[in-house]
């Protein structure tokens, strides 16, 4: 028996918003809702202990860096992600394909850049029908990652929603390489269902959908995977270089998606996107926004973003935001925050980090309330 199930609750009369509860082994996730990325099994700068206590209900991890430090084997063996990291409510995991595509000609190679760690040259050696040959860029070890390596390491670490391996082009590809592309990755994501099905283990696997902005190759993609038997859909691959672009993939795709099912949008979490894609009928998205925004100062109030570092906060006695009930705005005061960050210490990036995930938390309570009253 299935322990995955999805009911909507409630449905948007002006737009395609709804509300629902995702149904999984370690717990519900209400939807609409966002899912906070703790790349190496925890939030950046957070415990999992202060995580659950903010009541974050979906929690993302990355099986590529995982796979290479500290290993889905030796996860395996500590009982699984939830028991290594201390984390009682549900995981997502991805496929390990965003991380490998992205370290040849994305963002993950801009992220290893901006620590000051060296990208290994030729990162990414071939792609061929049996998957992907790289280089780790922990010590320059080759990795091949297929479709069925990939699952075997989310089945290893145990998470309750899972990611078929895909691949990543780049946004500037050509239109030719893109549809072939799209059919290599329909192939493993086919092949990564049937791992999956022969041995379920309590978990969800997720579709990706792929296509770039190609009207015609979204839907084809839609058509392919919504025959399969997979627990919920992703919208995955290039989003577009702006907003409208992207908003206009997803007034395009949501539509040509099953009802009955959870969709999850990847990578996207920014202020300014979620409402737009909860309108369009997003479920879930993933997104590092907030606790990034938060180790650079930028902190998330109603009346807008403050910079806490600005010479204004240094005598600014009150907490960020008075009707705040996080932990933070109930005991320390800007002024403090700002003194923190001013002096480089730790403690700044945990405390902003925190306010900003209890805000993501309460905002989408209010999305919620909100689909229900009939104002979205």
């Amino acid at each position: 028996m299935n322990p995955f199930k999805f009911q909507i609750t409630h449905k948007s009369t002006k737009s395609r918003a709804r509300v629902g509860k995702i149904h999984t082994p370690h717990g519900i996730i209400d939807t609409p809702n966002f899912v906070g990325v703790g790349t190496n099994a925890t939030l950046k700068a957070i415990d999992s202990t202060i995580v659950e206590q903010l009541g974050l209900q979906l929690m993302f991890c990355n099986t590529y860096h995982l796979m290479l430090q500290p290993g889905s084997e030796i996860i395996k063996r500590a009982g699984g992600l939830h028991t290594f990291m201390k984390r009682t409510g549900p995981i997502i995991t991805d496929s390990g394909g965003f991380q490998v595509f992205s370290l040849a000609y994305g963002s993950v190679n801009d992220e290893l850049k901006s620590k000051g760690k060296k990208k290994t040259d030729g990162s990414v050696i071939k792609i061929t029908e049996d998957g992907v040959h790289f280089r780790s860029y922990r010590n320059g070890d080759l990795v091949i990652l297929t479709p069925e390596s990939s699952v075997q390491a989310q089945k290893d670490l145990g998470a309750d929603i899972i990611i078929p391996l895909d691949e990543l082009p780049p946004y500037h590809i050509d239109p030719r390489k893109l549809e072939q592309s799209l059919h290599r990755t329909h192939r493993w994501e086919k092949r990564s269902l049937d791992t999956h099905l022969a041995n379920r283990n309590n978990q969800a696997m997720y579709a990706v959908i792929h296509g770039g902005l190609d009207p015609k190759l979204r839907a084809k993609s839609c058509e392919v995977l919504t025959k399969l038997d997979f627990d919920g859909f992703a919208v995955g691959g290039s989003l577009g270089k702006t907003r409208e672009q992207m908003f206009d993939m997803l007034a395009l795709t949501m539509p040509q998606l099953p009802e009955d099912k959870p969709n999850h949008l990847l990578g996207i979490g920014d202020l300014l996107s979620l409402e737009e894609c909860i309108k369009s009928g997003v479920d879930t998205f993933d997104s590092s926004h907030p606790t990034r925004c938060a180790r650079h100062g930028l902190v998330f109030t109603k009346r807008g973003n403050v910079k806490i570092l600005n010479s204004v906060n240094r005598e600014y006695f009150r907490p960020i935001e008075d009707d705040c009930t996080c932990m933070v705005c109930q005991n320390f005061t800007v002024a403090y925050l700002h003194h923190l960050f001013k002096a480089k210490e730790m403690t700044a990036y945990t405390l902003a980090s925190i306010h900003n995930l209890h805000y993501m938390i309460q905002l989408m309570a209010d999305y919620r309330r909100r689909i229900m009253e009939g104002e979205l």
